[in-house]
Parts: structure tokens; sequence; C-alpha cells
């Protein structure tokens, strides 16, 4: 489960990959078109004790038949000691794989953004060794989605842009917006939707504002944000005999995101390995795995004792 606004900004792209394509056309960035997107290990650390992750990481097959890889960082302040890590990632990246490598950073405020766009220069001043531009996402560039059309069009994108836009002063119809397009759509896709919303905004003013929205169609929704209504005791009477099906309906979803996201990687799930999942009524245990399926090499690893 999405914990904080900085997992929600990127691991956003990790449940909905195709993101990326209205992100490079918000830039007016020309894409090779995509024909399928893998997650990859974040864990940039090499032999010695020196631990790097990259926030989400993604290879990308193009039609032409390449791949290229994206990795993405949320950012939400300046850290001089990124700026060296970000290039790390990137000549690391290249190395290992072979492939094209595009840095993606997504930031809340337009200070940051301004920061992390400054090209990162390696060497002599003039004749660096290296040069590494970041592409940027942020409150300067990212379309502030007010029309709820608009946001149905493109959910993934309209998510982002509300926690992009999360201290404007036009988030209340960004999020008005977002929440008519959730309603109109699949119950499910929209609790996972509202639970990217809920955390990414954090502990803004907007977080309230969305808490409202959802408070007025808690029957549309069964995540993270119509439980958290109903355990600060909202409209208790109506809670009474959904209880049961509620955490049956979570524990049915969170096992079919773990095998979701397992196929969109390529790991092989033999058929005992997807019984016990599927069979699992713990929650907790379920919330592990999910995790774990993110980055795990087999089934067993991510089915390894807790």
């Amino acid at each position: 489960m999405v914990s904080s606004p900085h997992e929600a900004h990127h691991r956003i792209f990790q449940e909905n990959p195709g993101l990326f394509t209205s992100a490079f056309h918000t830039l007016g960035i020309p894409f090779p078109e995509p024909v399928a997107v893998s997650l990859m290990d974040t864990d940039l650390t090499e032999i010695r004790p020196l631990e790097r992750h990259v926030d989400t990481l993604l290879r990308i097959d193009v039609a032409d038949g390449g791949s290229l890889l994206l990795a993405i960082e949320a950012q939400g302040k300046k850290d001089p000691d990124k700026r060296s890590s970000w290039a790390y990632y990137l000549a690391h990246l290249y190395a290992k794989f072979r492939y094209p490598c595009v840095l993606l950073v997504v930031c809340r405020d337009k200070g940051t953004a301004e920061w992390a766009a400054e090209p990162i220069h390696i060497g002599l001043d003039k004749h660096p060794s290296l040069v590494a531009h970041p592409l940027v996402l942020g409150p300067h560039n990212v379309p502030m989605v007010t029309d709820a059309v608009r946001a149905a069009d493109d959910i993934p994108m309209a998510v982002f842009s509300a926690i992009t836009h999360s201290n404007d002063h036009d988030i209340a119809a960004i999020l008005e917006a977002l929440a008519e397009a959730l309603r109109g759509t699949d119950a499910d896709a929209a609790a996972v939707f509202a639970e990217f919303t809920e955390a990414g905004l954090g502990a803004t003013p907007a977080r309230e504002i969305w808490r409202n929205l959802m408070g007025t169609g808690l029957s549309h929704f069964r995540g993270f944000v119509a439980e958290s209504f109903r355990d600060e005791g909202r409209d208790e009477g109506r809670v009474e005999g959904r209880v049961e099906g509620r955490v049956e309906g979570r524990v049915e979803g969170r096992a079919e995101d773990i095998l979701r996201i397992l196929a969109v990687r390529g790991v092989a799930v033999p058929d005992e390995a997807r019984q016990r999942i599927t069979e699992c009524k713990d929650l907790a245990v379920l919330d592990v795995w999910f995790e774990r399926a993110v980055t795990a090499p087999t089934t067993d690893a991510v089915l390894a004792e807790i």
C-alpha cells in the first residue's frame, strides 16, 4: 500500500506504466512507440558497501525492436547529493544493460523542479566529460486537469496532476474533476487511484478536501480512503454488515495485484504458487508479497518466509 507522497509520486508509474507516454507528451518530447513495459529491480548497489536505489525503474520495449530504460525519481526538495547520484544511476544502468537511459524527475514545487532540471556537468568547465540532462515534471509544466471529461480520458495523468499541484491554489478544482471521473469508472480501479491520490497529497490542506469529496460517495470505493473515513467513525450505521465483504474484497484485489505485477514483469508463477496467493486470506501477508512482487526475481522470493 502506498504510504507517503514520495512513494505515490513515483509508484503511480509502477501501477500504471503507460503514464510515461502522457508524461513525455506533456514535455513535448517525441517517444518511440512502446510495445511492452517491465518493472525492473531498483537496487543499483555494487559489491562495495554503498547502497544506491532509484525510486522506480522501467524497461520499455519499443516498436522498432529496441529497448530503453526509464529511471524515475520523486524529489521533494533540493538535495545537492542527489545530483551526483543521478549521474551515477545513468552511468551504472548504461554500463550494466547497454540500453539508452532516460532520467525523469517528478517534483511538487516549482523551485525544486527548476533546480532538478539544471544540467549535471562532470569534468572540466569548458570540456565536461559527462553531461546529464534530467527531464523534469513539476507544477511548471504538468497540466492542471480541472475538467471531469478530460480527467476520465486519462485518469492516471489526472491523479498525477493532483499530486503534482497539491499546493496549488486551484487544487480544489483538480480534485473535484478527479472525483467525478472516478465515480464513473470501475470501482476496483477507482479504489487504487483514490489510494494514490490520498497518499500523494500528503499532509496538505488538499488532503482534507479530497477526504471530504470521497466522503460523499463511499459506496463507489473499497480502498484505503473509504476505510479511513469508516475508521474515524463516519457513516457507522452503513458500515454494519459490510465490513466482512470489504475485507474479502481487499484480500481478493491484493492477490490479483500480485499476480498482475508478476505477469507484467515476466516472472513465472507455478500453479502451486498461484494457488497459495489466491487462497491466502491474511491481508498483512498479501501486502508483504505485493511489495516483494515489484522487484523479486522469482515467485519463491515473493513467497519466502516473512
